[in-house]
């Protein structure tokens, strides 16, 4: 039907002027908690066109994607894939899976991501949330796991590896044990740590880790790779009730990542722009080697924290066993507008720095070194915004 001035219906709402314009985006320095930038590879890999969600084509994409997740995860996990979503919708799929009603969860929390996963949990009908807390910046250790576990009886744990709103890397050696020692199985948030920390999902006997694909990876958010131990799956097939979530349901999500050994079905419809992005990012990181990657980001925040210290500024997390190698929160100087020092550093220098996040908003500056990022040229203008940023953001100024 063609719709003429003067019939019933009128497009009375117009095109809007803004959309008239020439896309512009600017370039940044994203050197905060995340998202970091693309390289050169991945960014390249964006511009393909489209392919359909099932076509042979995306699928093997999806098979190698899949490979790429076991190796960072260090894993051969079958129930192994990436969420059609940010690492939210990874956390929410992770409990909603695992958890059903009538069960206990124990939360460690030490800062911003523990107090977002209660807050998941608590949506979940008929779960109950029980929390361990430590001081921001500290971890817990496995006497005090112990004593929870034997107060408390979880079916599940779960913990954070890299707080990315403190800056502190939560040890993990034993703690799957712990664990299962007490019938219960761990989840563990990497969001801020895979590929620029050691981890070892099978070693260390943990049941479920996702990410997300924009921090280390430098790939577009979107794509959040998560993996299932074969107890965790097990737990999945043997509920009494069906998965909550029909996006989230692994069981689900399973076959159409081809985990199951069965013919692939359709689930949704995967981005592929973002399958292009996540493979790229993967090979990367691949043809890096995961140990170089660590290296990488080690060597980068001792530099960073090291210039930290020649100026006088202080690492929120005391004890440097437990700071992590790609995002460092710190101190602010007394007298210091963090707010105005980030907004400096992006109006002139168009670097990012981010201000504290739940426990340490209003206390500290965080500096993200994460994937192509944690190199000595990043470092140098990070150091540059941010001196710069100091000396002109001070309170007496305002």
């Amino acid at each position: 039907m063609a719709y003429k001035k003067g019939s019933k219906y009128e497009i009375t709402v117009k095109a809007p002027t803004q959309l008239l314009k020439p896309l512009t985006v600017p370039t940044k320095t994203l050197t905060g908690p995340g998202p970091s930038n693309c390289s050169n590879r991945v960014l390249k890999s964006l511009g393909n066109q489209l392919l359909g969600h099932l076509h042979a084509e995306t699928i093997q994409l999806m098979d190698e994607i899949k490979l790429g997740i076991q190796y960072i995860f260090q894993t051969r996990n079958r129930l192994t894939l990436a969420v059609s979503a940010s690492g939210h919708g990874a956390m929410e799929a992770s409990l909603g899976n695992i958890l059903e009603a009538g069960e206990t969860i124990l939360i460690v929390v030490n800062g911003f991501w523990g107090e977002r996963a209660i807050n998941m949990a608590s949506r979940l009908a008929g779960v109950t949330v029980r929390s361990i807390r430590s001081e921001p910046g500290i971890p817990i250790d496995l006497r005090q796991l112990e004593e929870s576990l034997k107060e408390h009886k979880p079916d599940v744990v779960f913990m954070v590896h890299g707080e990315s709103s403190t800056g502190m890397r939560q040890p993990l050696e034993g703690f799957g044990d712990m664990v299962h020692k007490y019938g219960g199985l761990l989840i563990v948030d990497t969001v801020v740590t895979i590929g620029s920390e050691p981890f070892f999902m099978d070693d260390w006997s943990i049941d479920v880790v996702y990410t997300g694909s924009q921090k280390v990876l430098g790939a577009p958010p979107g794509l959040s790779p998560i993996s299932f131990s074969l107890l965790a799956e097990r737990k999945i097939f043997s509920r009494k009730t069906t998965v909550p979530v029909f996006y989230w349901d692994m069981t689900l999500l399973g076959e159409y990542w081809g985990c199951f050994d069965k013919p692939r079905t359709y689930h949704h419809t995967i981005s592929a722009t973002l399958v292009y992005g996540l493979r790229e990012a993967l090979a990367r990181i691949a043809e890096e080697g995961l140990e170089a990657s660590w290296s990488r980001h080690k060597t980068a925040g001792k530099i960073l924290k090291r210039g930290l210290a020649l100026r006088g500024l202080q690492c929120f997390v005391k004890n440097s066993e437990y700071q992590l190698n790609g995002l460092v929160s710190i101190e602010l100087p007394p007298g210091v507008d963090g707010k105005l020092v980030c907004e400096y550093a992006m109006k002139k220098y168009k670097v990012e720095i981010s201000g504290g996040l739940g426990p340490t908003n209003g206390k500290v500056l965080r500096i993200g070194l994460l994937g192509v990022n944690a190199s000595g040229k990043r470092i140098g203008s990070i150091f540059r915004a941010l001196d710069d940023g100091l000396r002109n953001s001070s309170k007496s100024k305002l």
